[in-house]
C-alpha cells in the first residue's frame, strides 16, 4: 500500500519578500516561485508555502487524484487542480491533484 502525499504546508505571510528572505537565511530551501501574493519553498521532505491573508488560507496540501473530475475542482493559476476541504476541527487541507 502506498501512503499519501503530502505536497506542502502553506503558512500565512504579511510580507512575501521579507519571508523568503527570513526562510532563506535560516535554512538550506529552494525557491521554486516567488511573487507578491504567494512563495513555494522547496526542502528536502517537503516545500512551504507562504501565502498572503486573503488569498489562500493557511493548509495542508495532500495529492488525491481522485479529485479529477469533481465538480467542486477548481484549477490554480500554475495549472494544479485543487478542492478546499475542512478537517473536524476546522483546519484547511487542500486535496491537489497531479494532473492538469
Amino acid at each position: 500500500m502506498s501512503l499519501s502525499f503530502i505536497d506542502h504546508i502553506a503558512v500565512e505571510s504579511n510580507d512575501i519578500s521579507k519571508s523568503v528572505e527570513w526562510y532563506s537565511q535560516k535554512f538550506d530551501c529552494e525557491i521554486k516561485h516567488q511573487d507578491d501574493t504567494w512563495a513555494l519553498l522547496g526542502f528536502d521532505n517537503i516545500s512551504l508555502a507562504l501565502v498572503t491573508p486573503g488569498e489562500h488560507p493557511p493548509h495542508i496540501a495532500i495529492h488525491d487524484d481522485k479529485i479529477i473530475g469533481s465538480n467542486e475542482r477548481k484549477i490554480h493559476r500554475d495549472g494544479i487542480g485543487y478542492i478546499y476541504k475542512e478537517d473536524p476541527d476546522t483546519n484547511v487541507v487542500e486535496l491537489i491533484d497531479t494532473k492538469t
